[in-house]
């Protein structure tokens, strides 16, 4: 199995599949692999906060020629996968590799696979009326993977967050971080510039042990080769795991009553609401002694801008925030953003920093945790 994951959280994401029992782990960069059956697909899915997507690795191999590339798919035992009816659509990428053009290298993909898959059905044609089943590539320095993605649509669509603020924060990223600032059951728990409410969510989620997936359906799912009773038995699973005993609680705040809305609104449908508080107000009012606890994490995605008067906004209310989120012990603080001069703007230097995209945006996380 193949997990894609944005660059920075490798090591968190083979953290979570070590935890949830999957076995042969192992991080490159932008994926981790790992071993694994039927139910590991339905439980990964379900479960994963942090990775991309889930993909069965089917085959890896050098081609240089689309001879090598057509014999190697041709190899593989799609009909253990794909049905007679089911459609199996081409797509991926090639970089650094003989074979470049991603086109001709989907048409040699799809010949291959039909014509394996012709030679075990005994039919000319296919008329793929079906489920999909996408078989994906990708041609890295001459070498090929073929998958198949089990997700469908990306993991970071948990099923809550339908409308977003103008700049929302992946739901995959998010939960990174949220790893890296150790929610826990306990957490009291504060976003002050909440946007559209993700870190709350996705804390609350984490907190609560509500499996991310638990709100929507997989490709998979639709697949003659998958069990239905893999899937059936890893939301039972999911369902028994969550805390609702904890006593995680989370604050979170905003200058925009559009946004607080919003915030609401994706809190309902993830079924966190009831412990999400969330109220219109501006950074400058915000008070530690407002989340009655003498401890707390607080992580935030402040605004930036693309433009000089913008980038001057966002560094003042940085500035701002500075002042608000105050050297306390027991106090600790997670700040993504791309301003290279944070610290200095902040009024002073992380305990600890990582990088992160968040997008295609590069991105520093600014940890204060002593």
């Amino acid at each position: 199995m193949v997990v894609p994951t944005l660059f920075g959280l490798e090591g968190i994401v083979a953290r979570e599949l070590r935890f949830l029992d999957c076995e042969d782990v192992q991080a490159e960069n932008g994926r981790v692999l790992f071993s694994g059956d039927w139910e590991d697909v339905a439980r990964t899915n379900l479960n994963l906060r942090s990775g991309e997507r889930v993909q069965i690795l089917l085959a890896r191999f050098y081609a240089r020629t689309f001879d090598e590339l057509f014999e190697g798919v041709r190899r593989i035992p799609l009909e253990a996968y794909i049905g007679r009816k089911e459609a199996f659509p081409v797509k991926g990428w090639s970089l650094n590799s003989q074979l470049h053009s991603v086109p001709d290298c989907q048409k040699i993909i799809k010949k291959a696979a039909v014509e394996r898959l012709k030679t075990h059905y005994h039919v000319s044609w296919f008329e793929e009326t079906g489920s999909t089943v996408q078989i994906q590539f990708s041609i890295l320095k001459d070498e090929v993977m073929i998958l198949l993605d089990t997700s469908g649509a990306g993991l970071h669509k948990r099923g809550y967050r339908k409308n977003s603020n103008e700049a929302p924060i992946k739901e995959t990223l998010a939960a990174g971080i949220l790893s890296l600032a150790r929610v826990r059951s306990d957490t009291v728990f504060c976003d002050p510039m909440c946007g559209s409410g993700t870190f709350l969510i996705e804390a609350a989620l984490d907190a609560l042990h509500i499996a991310p997936g638990l709100n929507r359906k997989f490709a998979c799912e639709k697949w003659g080769a998958f069990p239905a009773a893999a899937m059936r038995q890893a939301r039972e699973a999911a369902l028994n795991n969550i805390r609702r005993d904890a006593s995680f609680r989370a604050y979170g705040y905003d200058i925009s009553e559009e946004a607080v809305a919003l915030t609401q609104e994706n809190a309902k449908k993830a079924g966190v609401a009831a412990r999400i508080r969330v109220k219109q107000q501006d950074i400058r009012d915000f008070s530690l002694d407002a989340l009655h606890s003498e401890r707390a994490t607080i992580v935030c995605n402040p605004p930036y801008g693309e433009r000089l008067l913008e980038v001057k906004a966002a560094q003042e209310l940085c500035a701002q925030m500075g002042k608000v989120l105050e050297k306390r012990e027991g106090f600790h603080y997670f700040v993504i953003t791309p301003d290279e001069q944070f610290e200095q703007v902040f009024g002073r230097r992380a305990d600890k920093r990582r990088k992160l995209y968040n997008g295609m945006i590069k991105c520093q996380l600014y940890q204060y945790f002593k």
